[in-house]
């Protein structure tokens, strides 16, 4: 069975900075697309970008101009850079493997990894 083990969360200020990991194992890394999901209590989880297999990101747009997603095939591993951090996105930070044209989620879940934005 893939799994996901996200790492990298934490408190940060208004306005900082965290680099979020997902080491996979379990499954051909390099053989789908990629994403990173969030979600607060009470709220329904939503993609913040999506990468391909190739390295091509796609961003939502809350994202774009302050996120970078990455990946790196050899160490079945991607990572979020998140800077200019807002309080709203506040959330537990989720990855995943999809299909690049349906969004079709093709692992289970992890245990996520919290990120609180908070003065």
């Amino acid at each position: 069975q893939v799994q996901f083990v996200e790492s990298g969360g934490g408190l940060v200020q208004p306005g900082g900075s965290l680099r979020l990991s997902c080491a996979v194992s379990g499954s051909n890394f390099a053989r789908n697309g990629m994403a990173w999901y969030r979600q607060s209590p009470g709220e329904q989880r939503t993609m913040v970008a999506r990468i391909t297999s190739g390295g091509t990101p796609d961003y939502t747009e809350p994202a774009k101009g302050r996120f970078v997603i990455s990946r790196d095939n050899a160490k079945n591993t991607m990572y979020l850079q998140m800077n200019s951090l807002k309080p709203e996105e506040t959330a537990t930070y989720y990855c995943n493997a999809l299909l690049w044209e349906t969004g079709t989620i093709l692992g289970s879940w992890g245990q996520g990894t919290q990120v609180t934005v908070s003065s």
